[in-house]
């Protein structure tokens, strides 16, 4: 088994580069296979997510090379239509291959997702858009989505909530129908508008991308291109907020400060010190934090993917704060970790109750999904002696050298792979 031993109690301090956005890239790559001809994506991120979304495209018969953090893609070389390969049932975003086939060569079958268990994540709306767009879509045996079609023709789609993914997935299936699409109550994200971005440099006509009403132009092909991933958000607020709960002072560097709005402001809210450049932010922690009220809400509101680690803060403030939770239903499942630490936080319902502690104390625990993996690497570093954090797997899902950059932060953080302690232990005695 993989670990995380943390010995805690010191801030974090220095400058940290924020790789490229892990949900801006998968959507990135299922739709680089929409053309016949290379495509470059720059500033890829080196997470598990991608490397197995890049292998399932490599198992459909596209040509894929990866050197460092740019990848070169090639779909001309596709032969099915089918994704089945090992990884993709463990990750949610393999579902964007629905759209990228479908949109390219009018059929899809692809096995429904999996990922992180925070909560029903269905596909209704992915579905309900190729429907609109002229696509027979069905669950078929063994967990699959089946979608067909022999011509896609654009459409007015209106989305019953806001979905990031169904947002990506039906923009790529109609950059190829005939005819106009129009999708309403489209997800605003930053990734949203750098998919859009990436389609729109491959040949694609999309405009209103950030708005909630996207407007499409199909065209008949699209071409290859190269592009630059921009900076993760939540891989920026997540260094952000490790300078606050640990009384810190850290520089996130390579972002977007617009992007970071609404976490700047509650870090704000609680005390810190912030202070922005053109492609930074800087975090200082400035003693006991402030409680304050927090609300996840689709973008530009305060990001789900940012609840975990806001509550780690929160649970060291002064006085009583609340997190309610409006986007999925299990993200409070890191909870009963964070009390192994000492935290102080009821659930009722989508609305944790945080009453602040004085700190947290070192302890073995496990981390429940990405996000909230991340966030218990954050409270190890603010807890009084040693946190040892399991299920690491989670976190290298979506954070790059997650370790190594935290330890460049002065932070004491030792990878443990127990089974080869084990193996390496045993052959020592026999």
């Amino acid at each position: 088994m993989e670990q995380y031993i943390i010995r805690g109690g010191k801030p974090l301090t220095g400058s940290v580069n924020i790789s490229g956005a892990k949900n801006a890239a998968l959507g990135m790559l299922a739709a680089s296979i929409m053309t016949d001809e290379e495509v470059i994506i720059d500033n890829l991120p080196d997470v598990n997510d991608v490397n197995v979304l890049l292998e399932a495209i490599s198992g459909l018969g596209a040509s894929v090379s990866r050197k460092d953090h740019t990848a070169r893609i090639c779909g001309a070389g596709i032969k099915t239509t089918t994704a089945d390969h090992e990884g993709v049932r463990r990750m949610r975003a393999s579902y964007y291959l629905l759209g990228s086939l479908l949109g390219k060569y009018g059929s899809a079958k692809v096995a429904l997702p999996g990922g992180c268990a925070i909560g029903a994540r269905p596909i209704d709306l992915h579905l309900k858009g190729f429907r609109a767009l002229g696509a027979e879509v069905a669950l078929v045996e063994n967990g699959f989505v089946s979608a067909k079609a022999d011509c896609l023709y654009g459409a007015h789609i209106y989305l019953d909530k806001v979905s990031v993914g169904a947002t990506i997935n039906i923009m790529m299936a109609a950059s190829l129908a005939k005819g106009k699409t129009i999708i309403e109550n489209a997800a605003k994200e930053p990734h949203i508008v750098d998919v859009a971005n990436f389609l729109n440099s491959m040949g694609a006509h999309i405009r209103g991308a950030g708005t909630d009403v996207i407007r499409i132009e199909g065209v008949e092909k699209l071409h290859g291109s190269e592009y630059m991933v921009i900076p993760d958000q939540i891989e920026a607020g997540t260094y952000m907020f490790a300078a606050a709960a640990t009384n810190g002072d850290i520089t996130v560097r390579n972002v977007i400060p617009k992007h970071l709005e609404a976490t700047t402001a509650k870090l704000l809210e609680v005390g810190c010190e912030i202070h922005e450049f053109d492609d930074a932010v800087r975090v200082v922690g400035m003693g006991r934090l402030r409680h304050t009220q927090v609300t996840t809400l689709p973008y530009p509101g305060f990001p789900t993917d940012m609840q975990p680690q806001m509550a780690v803060l929160l649970g060291l403030a002064e006085g009583v704060s609340t997190i309610t939770e409006s986007i999925f239903e299990n993200r409070f499942k890191y909870v009963d970790e964070l009390a192994r630490m000492g935290a102080d936080i009821k659930v009722e319902g989508s609305i944790a109750i945080v009453s602040g502690v004085d700190h947290y104390m070192g302890a073995e625990v496990c981390a429940p999904d990405l996000r909230a993996g991340a966030a218990l690497m954050i409270a190890g570093f603010a807890a009084e002696g040693v946190t040892t954090i399991d299920d690491i797997h989670y976190i290298q899902r979506g954070y790059e050298q997650v370790a190594d950059k935290f330890a460049s932060l002065g932070g004491d953080i030792e990878f443990m792979d127990t089974e080869h302690d084990i193996r390496t232990l045993s052959k020592k005695v026999s």
